[in-house]
């Protein structure tokens, strides 16, 4: 990790492209330090630091956070609402009856939870989240401005901002076979490892009622996936999936 003062940019521009076709950021490191310039250098423990080069270690990364976040309740929490353990919620969110939430984890400023949901540990919620009624969340990361329809599941998952998933949702995480699940990362197929992966959305996704995403799926940003559509394999960005139907109409017989 970097952080530069605004000396970095001059630095850049009288650096030339490197052997690979490349400008090199360590040039102009090189070149301030030759300058007798402040250069520092601090090294972090093994136990400060994660890597997130791979969808699912965001997953390890908000574990990671929330184990070690400093949790207090500040918004409201109705009556017959249940935290359990160490919850987060933040001034302005809302946790309505029936919700039952299992620390740790985090419910960020206005966001509305329940009523009658079942959100578990190691979830984190954004700003400005609506989580509909009997929703189950689970290990997931919910970006801002999210809405999440009534009788959803979401498990093991990442929501970019601004999804919206209509009721009935569901997002697999469990192969039939108890397998590990793989996910195509940079054109690779690649075993995350895990047996328990849901689906990686980015922002600005759709999903129509019952839309069902299987387990280690990626969605591109600004896509739209149709009512009923089961999404088996990675959807690009910018595209819609729509399920068409064989429809028999015929009358009655007397």
């Amino acid at each position: 990790m970097y952080v530069f003062s605004t000396e970095i940019f001059d630095k850049i521009r009288e650096t030339s492209a490197s052997a690979r076709g490349e400008w090199e950021i360590t040039d102009a490191i090189s070149q301030l330090s030759k300058e007798k310039k402040t250069v520092l250098a601090v090294k972090i423990s093994q136990d400060d630091w994660i890597d997130i080069g791979r969808p699912w270690d965001l997953l390890e990364a908000n574990r990671w956070a929330l184990e070690r976040m400093e949790h207090k309740v500040y918004g409201l929490v109705e009556n017959g609402a249940h935290l359990v353990g160490p919850v987060s919620v933040a001034e302005t969110a809302r946790i309505r009856s029936g919700a039952y939430i299992e620390g740790p984890a985090l419910i960020d400023e206005e966001s509305d939870i329940g009523p009658n949901c079942y959100i578990r540990s190691y979830t984190s919620i954004g700003k400005k989240v609506r989580i509909g009624n009997a929703c189950e969340i689970k290990n997931s990361i919910i970006m801002d401005n999210v809405h999440i329809g009534h009788l959803s599941y979401v498990g093991d998952s990442i929501l970019g901002e601004k999804c919206n998933l209509g009721a009935g949702t569901i997002t697999a995480n469990y192969r039939l076979d108890g397998g590990t699940i793989k996910m195509v990362v940079k054109d690779r197929v690649v075993d995350s490892g895990r047996t328990k992966l849901g689906a990686v959305l980015g922002d600005n996704v759709k999903a129509g009622i019952n839309a069902l995403f299987m387990p280690g799926v990626k969605v591109g940003c600004n896509s739209w996936v149709g009512p009923n559509v089961v999404v088996q394999r990675d959807v690009a960005a910018d595209t819609v999936v729509l399920l068409k139907q064989n429809l028999e109409e015929r009358k009655l017989s007397s």
